[in-house]
């Protein structure tokens, strides 16, 4: 294993932010160690600085791709810490549909966006919970849309396909039999949630407006990663791209406290969820 230079703390954590908007600080030595020090050995490299120079010089960009999907997290599980989808199902979701009913009675569209989707549990776990609460779609156009940072995330994501570890994750036996197909020695999600959702990768720290407007938001667990300078510009451009009345949900651990003034935080039950002002 290659390891760390003191020099190369600063110039490793700085392009990583830069590239993924994660603040690693110099006490992850070991982090950079355990997770780049292989991509550093496959490219004849003998110190992160020079990975790094490679990188930023590599014209089809494979060496950023291969960092970034080493060091993103990819920790989620179908249904994760519950409360969130008791809200969606119970109060956001009933909420949204009457409002938009109300606005096209033909024909109900609501747009809900994962921004952190991972390897999609979140984003199926959305659509699930859709479909045990409303049974028949005919009536309503949903977009249901997931983007992370990490190529390999988006590609089991959009593949629907997980293994038994990551299936008992969080996930009743009930949803398991009614929405998932034994395939191998994994399950794969059943066509008709997989044909409900798109999954695209995006960067959180560049623009996109091109998104459009969203009635749901879930962006949970990936801003503790940045700094509070970087939360902020993110939860701004969130703020931009949510419905005047739509509905933010964050993770359990976070708060909008101090960072987005344009957020009003609401309770239902035991959870928080989020307005604009």
């Amino acid at each position: 294993m290659i390891k760390i230079a003191p020099a190369e703390l600063t110039l490793i954590s700085q392009y990583i932010q830069t590239i993924t908007g994660i603040y690693l600080d110099q006490s992850k030595s070991y982090l950079f160690e355990t997770r780049l020090s292989s991509i550093a050995e496959a490219q004849g490299c003998a110190s992160y600085q020079q990975l790094v120079h490679k990188s930023r010089q590599d014209p089809s960009k494979k060496i950023e791709k291969d960092i970034i999907d080493a060091i993103t997290t990819n920790e989620t599980l179908f249904f994760r810490d519950k409360g969130p989808f008791e809200l969606l199902q119970h109060k956001i979701l009933p909420e949204v549909i009457d409002l938009r009913s109300a606005q096209a009675p033909l024909k109900t569209r609501i747009k809900i966006w994962s921004a952190a989707s991972s390897t999609g549990q979140e984003l199926y776990s959305i659509a699930i919970v859709i479909k045990e609460l409303l049974r028949e779609l005919s009536n309503y156009s949903f977009t249901l849309f997931g983007t992370d940072i990490s190529d390999a995330a988006i590609a089991q994501a959009s593949y629907g396909k997980y293994n038994r570890f990551e299936i008992e994750r969080g996930l009743d036996k009930i949803y398991l039999q009614k929405y998932f197909t034994l395939f191998g020695d994994s399950w794969k999600i059943k066509d008709e949630i997989r044909g409900m959702v798109n999954f695209k990768k995006l960067n959180l720290m560049q623009p996109f407006t091109s998104l459009g407007k969203f009635d749901i938001i879930f962006c949970r667990n990936v801003a503790i990663y940045f700094t509070l300078e970087d939360r902020k510009k993110l939860f701004n451009k969130l703020a931009d791209s949510l419905a005047d009345d739509g509905y933010l949900v964050i993770g359990s651990t976070e708060s909008l406290t101090g960072v987005c003034p344009r957020f009003v935080a609401k309770r239902h039950l035991r959870s928080i969820f989020y307005q604009k002002k």
